[in-house]
């Protein structure tokens, strides 16, 4: 075998193992996510435009608290009867381990324009099988 071949087999092999630590440290990561879910608060603004204030304490980052607030949304367009939601934006803000979500979404019965939406059903089933808690 030539010097080249070794060391690009070298290469390959630090790089297949690097690859499994990372997906190891990502298991450590989600085992140790144990969230506290707070409660979420819906403001209906205008007519198919809602506001959902969420509190979780627990968060990795803002995903999670933006996650929350989807969920929220979602069931709240099914609860009114709704297939789909509309992302329109998220404010988020911590203050030490709490963490607090101000979303803002618009719900349809049919798929709304835009590349911010979701299936309402597709969308609370998921939450379902990730733990998070909808309304």
């Amino acid at each position: 075998m030539t010097r080249i071949a070794q060391i690009t087999l070298s290469a390959l092999a630090m790089a297949s193992l690097s690859g499994c630590v990372g997906a190891q440290g990502d298991v450590a990561k989600q085992a140790a996510f144990t969230p506290t879910y707070g409660g979420i608060q819906t403001v209906l603004l205008d007519g198919d435009l809602v506001n959902f204030h969420v509190a979780m304490k627990g968060a990795r980052d803002r995903a999670d608290v933006d996650a929350y607030a989807r969920c929220a949304a979602a069931q709240y367009a099914l609860i009114r009867g709704f297939g789909f939601a509309r992302h329109v934006r998220t404010s988020v803000a911590q203050t030490g381990g709490n963490w607090r979500g101000d979303a803002v979404y618009t719900i349809s019965a049919a798929l709304p324009r835009g590349s911010a939406t979701i299936d309402a059903e597709v969308t609370v089933r998921d939450c379902g099988a990730q733990g998070i808690p909808t309304i």
